[in-house]
């Protein structure tokens, strides 16, 4: 079974840590880390879970704060799987049988702390089902491969693993550099989920331009799974990751309005950004155009945070908001998008999306072509 893992790099003075959360075709080893489980069982195990009852529990996680889960009772013990979502499961990477999903004695899982195991494993289960909502409520499409089944999660992968990466069944997430602070946040849960849907679809390349594009569109579905969840644990922005606390300093991953300002994305494209260090950084453009394309050029107050998007020519954007602009790329995704699209293939393909959804002569297809020119990608 192929897996994808992150790929372990040196940046602005962080040796062998990821830049930041994503799944990377093959294989790249750290010394040290502990190896995934087998996860071709996963999904088998809990195909049958729609046969047992569900049942609504409350969760306290690190990242999402208070929040209600839907769970499966079996035998008298609620277990992390939902029967209502495909048998969506989420497990222990380090309890004794990792094949098999927490399980809990009142449904009440988690403190909010990580002195409890349970606690991440909250947020992972939450952030999955508003993952597996979102696509299903606005595209209609239940599971990532749009099967009806759901997908594995694995916390406390690693020990102290500052990273996360997905496969075709699911994703693993670590708990940080020191144990402390996992990347179970919503946006970056909903981000690896992304990346096994686009497995399942365009199957986007893992570096050069198309790596790029695979990581902004699961930054662009992680941020619009965060603004479907709204919650107050984690309030709605185009900030990457701003919960994660990667580099102990409290700032976000990426912006979406301004990638510049992570001091090493682009904001426009450019020749040879594809042979940039990271695909993260790669993918600053497409995470601007989708926020010039939502929300326009200029400065703007979104739920109390400040954007100040610039374009490359001076030029002024007026958005189209951010659900039809997410309609637009997930139309290209699937219908238009494949392994070796790169920025230019993904102008055409939105454009095209654009045409089939809106119309060649609308104002969405209008402002698709203008959010292009204004990152620099014509």
């Amino acid at each position: 079974m192929m897996r994808k893992k992150p790929a372990l790099v040196a940046v602005a003075g962080v040796s062998a840590a990821l830049i930041a959360v994503h799944a990377v075709q093959g294989v790249a080893a750290a010394a040290g880390r502990a190896e995934a489980p087998p996860r071709g069982s996963g999904p088998a195990k809990t195909a049958s879970a729609a046969a047992s009852p569900a049942r609504t529990g409350v969760g306290h996680g690190v990242r999402v704060g208070t929040v209600t889960l839907t769970t499966r009772e079996h035998n008298g013990t609620y277990e992390l799987v939902d029967p209502t979502r495909g048998g969506l499961s989420t497990h222990d990477f380090f309890a004794d049988d990792n094949a098999q999903p927490l399980t809990d004695k009142d449904n009440v899982w988690g403190d909010g702390t990580m002195k409890n195991r349970q606690s991440a494993a909250v947020d992972a289960h939450f952030a999955a089902e508003q993952a597996w909502d979102y696509f299903k409520n606005t595209f209609g499409r239940s599971g990532v491969h749009g099967d009806g089944k759901g997908p594995v999660m694995t916390v406390h992968y690693g020990r102290n693993a500052a990273d996360a990466y997905s496969d075709d069944n699911g994703s693993f997430f670590g708990d940080g550099k020191d144990g402390k602070n996992p990347v179970t946040t919503l946006d970056v849960v909903a981000h690896e989920y992304t990346h096994s849907l686009n497995q399942a679809t365009a199957r986007l390349a893992s570096s050069g331009e198309g790596g790029g594009l695979n990581e902004a569109t699961s930054d662009i579905f992680g941020t619009m799974v965060e603004f479907q969840a709204d919650i107050p644990a984690d309030t709605p922005d185009y900030l990457i990751g701003e919960k994660a606390n990667y580099y102990g300093d409290g700032k976000p991953l990426r912006f979406m309005d301004k990638p510049s300002r992570d001091g090493k994305s682009p904001d426009f494209y450019r020749p040879g950004i594809g042979r940039l260090d990271n695909p993260h950084l790669a993918a600053g453009v497409a995470n601007h155009f989708f926020y010039l394309l939502s929300e326009g050029s200029g400065t703007k107050v979104i739920n109390g945070t400040t954007y100040h998007s610039p374009t490359y020519d001076g030029s002024k954007v007026t958005g189209i908001g951010r659900d039809k602009a997410a309609r637009i790329w997930y139309k290209a995704l699937t219908t238009q998008f494949t392994a070796t699209t790169d920025y230019r293939g993904a102008r055409a393909g939105t454009l095209k999306a654009a045409a089939a959804l809106y119309g060649k002569g609308s104002t969405e297809y209008r402002t698709v072509a203008k959010a292009w020119t204004a990152v620099h990608v014509g």
